[in-house]
């Protein structure tokens, strides 16, 4: 299982336009391969956002799958809704435990 994870820090004030075009295809169509998508705000800071999702399969496959599905087009659409990215990566699940 991956975990890709991005953290945005967002122009003052644009987060309903980021969210629309990050969920523009994303909210019904997800890669084939992901379990589950959360996209979170920092309660003191509303302008930083994070994305991450859980996919079902290997680094790889997660990038064929978001090349596929146009991830390059999401961030040409987001890109002026960002001021900064900090962490961006694809990071594999070592532990997990639930309630």
């Amino acid at each position: 299982m991956i975990c890709a994870l991005t953290v945005r820090k967002l122009k003052p004030g644009t987060y309903e336009q980021f969210r629309d075009a990050f969920m523009r295809d994303f909210a019904d169509n997800p890669p084939e391969g992901f379990v589950r998508f959360h996209m979170v705000r920092n309660s003191d800071d509303p302008d930083e956002v994070i994305a991450f999702g859980f996919f079902d399969g290997s680094p790889e496959q997660l990038r064929a799958a978001a090349a596929k599905e146009g991830y390059a087009e999401q961030l040409e659409r987001i890109a002026p809704f960002v001021e900064s990215v900090g962490a961006d990566g694809l990071y594999e699940i070592v532990e997990e435990r639930t309630a």
